[in-house]
Order: C-alpha cells, then sequence, then structure tokens
C-alpha cells in the first residue's frame, strides 16, 4: 500500500486497522505466487512503501494476515493505492514491476473504508488493459485501546528529605518507553509542598500517551523535590507497566523508590521511600466516528458574501425561500452561479440572521441524530458585530459549528475575535458555552508557486480541523451516547 504525502496534521480522529483480502479471476493467475505491496515505486504524489503483506502461495482468495495501523484524519483526504504483483519475484522490493508481473491496483480514500457499512468496502482491481483483475476487500476496525483514557491517583510514604529548611516538595514524572529504548515524558503531578508523605490529585491520560497501545511496555515514574530555580531534586525511581498498573483496581499496589547512586554507596540502603497506587480505573471515550457511524447526521449550510467595495450582503438561501436545500455541492454551485446573476451587490453584512436561521434548525433536534454546520464565506466587513456575538453565544448551546472562510485583503480582527480559540465569545455578560467558530483566511493558502491542489486541500483540511472536538464537546456536555451500528 501506498499513501498520499503527508501534511502538518492536528492529532488524529482515531487509530485504525486494515484488514485485506483478495479475489481473482482464474484466467488471469499465471504465476504461483502474488502480493499486495508496491516493490519501491514512486507514482505522483504518492509518499512511497507504506507497507507489505506476507506472500500466500498458490490461492486466488488470499486472505491476509498482517493488519496496517493508520491514523485516520476526518479534515484529510487520506489517498491509499493497493498495488498487486505476482510471480516469485514479488517478494522483492528492488526491482520494478514488469507488466507480466502486475496483476492489478485499486484507489481508495481511508475514510471511504471508514465510512462504509461495517468497515467493509470492496473495490475492483484495474490496471490490465483487457481483463478482469479481480476484487480487493478492505476491512477497517477502529482499535479500542487508543480511546481508552486512564484516571488514577497515587500517594507516597517516608521519601527522603531533599530540603535543608522544611521537608521536600515532592511531584511525580511519568515516561513512556519507546522502542528503541528510550523514554519520553507523557504526565506530571502537581507538586505538594512540605511533607514526605504527598497525596496526589487524581489524574487522567490516555492509554496511548502511557503506553501507546503495548500493555506491556515499561512505564518508567521519577520522584522529584520541586525546587524553584528548576534545579529540582532526584529522589527516586521506579517501573512498572499498563497490565500491572491495571491489576491494581481491586488493591492497593506499593512500589519501592530507589535511587541508584545511594544503592551504589550505601550498603545498608533500603530504599528512599515507597509509592503507592491508591486507585486506577479505564474509561472508553466515545469518538467522532463512533457518532457518524451511530447514524448521526451533518448538515451543511453555505452563507455567501456577495460584495461591492466595502460593501455586502448575505445570501444563504439557493433564492427559494420555500425550500432553500441544495442538493449536494453540485447544488450549492448551481446556487451560487445562479445567484451571481442576479443579486444586487450592496450593504450592510448581518452575521446575526443566518446564524439564527441555522441555529433555529439545530435546536429543532438536540438528541445528538443531527449537528449542523454553517459555512460563512465574507470579505471580512461586518456591520452587526454585538448581534452576532449575541448570536454565537446563544447557538453555543445547540448542536452546531460556524467556520468563516475571509477573502480579499481586509484585516479580520473582527474575525478572529468571534474565534474562540484564546478568549471565549461574549455577549452581555455570557459567555460562549463553548468554542463553535474556526475562522480561516484564505489568502493564507495561495499557492504563488502554482500548486493550487495542495494549496487547497491545505485550505479544506484547515477549514474542517475543529469539527471533529467541536461535536464531541456537544456530545460530553449533553452527555449523549453513540447509538449503536446497525449490523446489517
Amino acid at each position: 500500500a501506498s499513501i498520499g504525502q503527508p501534511m502538518g496534521r492536528a492529532p488524529p480522529a482515531g487509530l485504525w486497522e486494515a484488514h485485506v483480502r483478495l479475489r481473482l479471476p482464474r484466467n488471469l493467475l499465471d504465476m504461483d505466487t502474488f502480493s499486495k505491496s508496491d516493490p519501491g515505486r514512486r507514482q505522483g504524489p504518492w509518499g512511497g512503501l507504506f507497507g507489505r503483506t506476507e506472500v500466500i502461495d498458490n490461492t486466488l482468495n488470499p486472505d491476509f494476515v498482517r493488519k496496517f495501523v493508520l491514523d485516520y484524519y476526518f479534515e484529510e483526504k487520506q489517498n491509499l493505492r493497493f498495488d498487486v504483483p505476482a510471480g516469485p519475484d514479488a517478494r522483492s522490493s528492488r526491482r520494478l514491476l514488469a507488466a507480466q508481473d502486475f496483476l492489478g491496483q485499486a484507489f481508495v480514500a481511508l475514510g471511504e473504508v471508514i465510512g462504509s457499512q461495517r468497515g467493509r468496502l470492496e473495490r475492483a482491481l484495474t490496471g490490465v488493459p483487457g481483463k478482469r483483475c479481480g476484487t480487493i476487500l478492505l476491512l477497517a476496525e477502529e482499535l479500542s485501546n487508543c480511546r481508552d483514557i486512564v484516571t488514577m491517583q497515587l500517594c507516597a510514604n517516608k521519601l527522603d528529605k531533599k530540603d535543608f529548611f522544611g521537608k521536600s516538595d515532592p511531584f511525580l514524572v511519568f515516561y513512556r518507553s519507546n522502542e528503541d529504548g528510550t523514554f519520553t515524558i507523557c504526565h506530571k503531578t502537581e507538586v505538594v509542598k512540605n511533607t514526605l508523605n504527598p497525596v496526589w490529585q487524581p489524574f487522567t491520560i490516555p492509554v496511548r500517551a502511557l503506553c501507546n497501545g503495548d500493555y506491556d511496555r515499561t512505564v518508567k515514574i521519577d520522584v522529584y523535590d520541586w525546587d524553584r530555580d528548576g534545579s529540582h531534586d532526584f529522589i527516586g525511581e521506579f517501573a512498572t507497566s499498563y497490565r500491572e498498573l491495571s491489576r491494581a483496581q481491586s488493591q492497593f499496589t506499593v512500589y519501592e523508590v530507589l535511587n541508584p547512586r545511594k544503592k551504589c554507596k550505601k550498603k545498608k540502603y533500603v530504599n528512599s521511600g515507597t509509592v503507592t497506587l491508591l486507585s486506577f480505573s479505564v474509561e472508553s471515550e466515545f469518538t467522532f466516528v463512533d457518532y457518524i457511524r451511530g447514524g448521526t447526521q451533518l448538515n451543511f449550510t453555505v452563507a455567501i458574501d456577495f460584495t461591492r467595495p466595502c460593501r455586502a450582503v448575505p445570501s444563504p438561501q439557493n433564492n427559494n425561500a420555500e425550500n432553500p436545500s441544495c442538493a449536494g455541492i453540485d447544488g450549492v454551485l448551481e446556487s451560487y452561479l445562479q445567484s451571481l446573476r442576479t443579486v444586487q451587490l450592496y450593504g450592510p453584512t448581518n452575521f446575526a440572521p443566518v446564524i439564527n436561521q441555522v441555529a433555529g434548525a439545530a435546536a429543532q433536534v438536540t438528541d445528538g441524530s443531527q449537528y449542523h454546520v454553517l459555512l460563512i464565506i465574507t470579505d471580512g466587513v461586518i456591520s452587526d458585530m454585538l448581534q452576532t456575538k449575541e448570536a454565537i453565544v446563544s447557538a453555543s448551546a445547540l448542536p452546531m459549528s460556524i467556520i468563516i472562510v475571509g477573502v480579499g485583503p481586509a484585516e479580520f480582527e473582527a474575525m478572529e475575535e468571534l474565534d474562540g480559540d484564546e478568549v471565549r465569545v461574549s455577549s452581555r455578560g455570557r459567555y460562549a458555552e463553548r468554542d463553535i467558530v474556526q475562522f480561516v483566511p484564505f489568502r493564507d493558502y495561495v499557492d504563488h508557486s502554482g500548486n493550487q491542489v495542495l494549496s487547497m486541500a491545505r485550505l479544506a483540511k484547515d477549514v474542517l480541523a475543529e469539527i471533529p472536538e467541536q461535536l464531541l464537546s456537544y456530545m460530553k456536555t449533553r452527555d449523549i451516547k453513540p447509538r449503536k451500528a446497525d449490523p446489517q
């Protein structure tokens, strides 16, 4: 399999495991081995080989054992290409395939597989002129441990005294071990002042951050005495694993804190105190894909600001007040072209009416089965800022998000103010319940080198980047769980 070139990314919406099956017509297979792979070739935007399956001998319907783990990003189109070589030389990746060694290939977006019924997608193989190349069956399953969240609490007893005046100010540092034997910090507790017997507050951490899904991978914990100047004193360390920690759900687990230097110098050294795991629990957080698979429908509304220099009028509908809905993106484009021929360009530019219109639709269904996304394309000049803030604050309690794309050379301070990443939007003393606005300036995505495809892909990615988390934030605040997907 080959994968398209990656770009700068936000955290993934989920971790998925892909499984591959093939079904080939009997009259095509004239070699004795074949395997789905890409033997080192590069084509166009493809980023090279992602992985190879094992070779399965003498069969037309191979069911490969090896699976591939991929991060899924809702906001990106992650194109995959599957190449199916054949013949004895398919085992080698050092040579290009000759035409007779090639059984076919398939192109698919990862989102197509994840969004398909039960995560199963069948696609015809192509690439051999005049012959039926068979089919490839792709199955995708979300890895459960990537959504598991651990909550734990620890305390310590009789830690070494490090401060000349007073006792110690202890805190813990958690490290995840890496494949190369190094360690990466994954959590720090708060500092508990002036005690040798601290009790730290409970904290949560994703299982993936703690052990990367490997339950037996070493987790190292260092114990430090905090110093104001940053030269924290090392008290000691101990090691454990996720699996060992999880056994503490029914009993306390006590770890000896050891300082290797003291152990080497002092023959009678026992330890530098103990740390006790008081509690450990695991919960699964629902993902964006859980809700989509459970039937949550995304409703998309487009509002376009038709602008005369420094003046504009919003046109959120398709010129049909009775039925403003459009059929897909083609319908939106058709409505836009029709509006260009008929609309009169004038001001003022008011955002509040279109926000309130979508909010009214969102307020009709608040059980999680519907979620609304409003896209506003504007030059950034806004006439009703106070009313728009009020509308956003009210809409933040509803299942909806707002994306604003600023076009043209204008300054966009007003639009950036509406984007609540830094400071939550407020109106009349009320703050927005959650951040529902994403602002993206179009000019930042103009590629002067001429690679418009890449620049538009970046634009699309950033426009949609916050939708999964905003949808999840609404569901969490309302304690709405995803419905179970249809088993059929």
